[in-house]
């Protein structure tokens, strides 16, 4: 099984929003509310606007086994008011929406995604890789703990949105030299700062 990372395109927000729609059915139908709109995520609309600015920013990844989309992900600079301090913020680069189609899941998909995030830290001598996780979905935080993350904290109240399990992965814990399938993908490209909120 070959897995490789290419940038993003405009042209992808369906695909993006296939797996988003495909991974909450199995959600909810595990009895999680984990992007719900009775869960308090964000309606597939405005996941879509999201998205969009974040393929114009050139934030976003599509992975590839063996020529066929198997999972997305997003990596920048901001995250939701109060969940990371102004500092953190600045040490790290953020996870967002990574998502892994069904039909590839236990591929270790996710791994090569993750080790992406790690790369583009690296690449910006960021020695953090963070992200939030749907504060209710412990079978989630399980997942991230075996990838290597541990939780920083759940944040406070002041934290706005679902998804306040607050999860972090130093980028030196990744293997130095990640699998070649990545380097030669395109994959190294950087994205531009840009402001810390959407």
């Amino acid at each position: 099984m070959t897995v490789r990372l290419r940038p993003a395109t405009l042209g992808d927000l369906p695909l993006i929003c296939r797996l988003r729609v495909q991974r909450t059915s199995w959600l909810t139908a595990r009895g999680s509310d984990q992007w719900t709109v009775a869960g308090r995520g964000r309606p597939i609309e405005i996941f879509a606007g999201a998205v969009g600015r974040a393929l114009d920013r050139g934030e976003t990844w599509i992975a590839e086994v063996d020529d066929e989309p198997a999972g997305t992900i997003t990596v920048n600079h901001r995250a939701d008011p109060g969940l990371w301090a102004p500092w953190e913020l600045q040490e790290s680069v953020i996870v967002h929406f990574m998502i892994v189609d069904l039909r590839f899941a236990g591929r270790r998909v996710g791994d090569h995604l993750l080790a992406n995030a790690a790369r583009l830290a690296d690449q910006q001598h960021r020695p953090w890789v963070r992200l939030d996780a749907w504060t209710t979905n412990t079978e989630l935080h399980d997942y991230y703990r075996r990838a290597g993350f541990a939780m920083a904290r759940i944040a406070g109240p002041g934290a706005c949105g679902p998804s306040k399990a607050l999860f972090e992965r130093q980028t030196t814990a990744w293997p130095h030299r990640l699998p070649p399938n990545l380097a030669e993908s395109g994959a190294q490209r950087r994205f531009p700062a840009a402001s810390m909120r959407e």
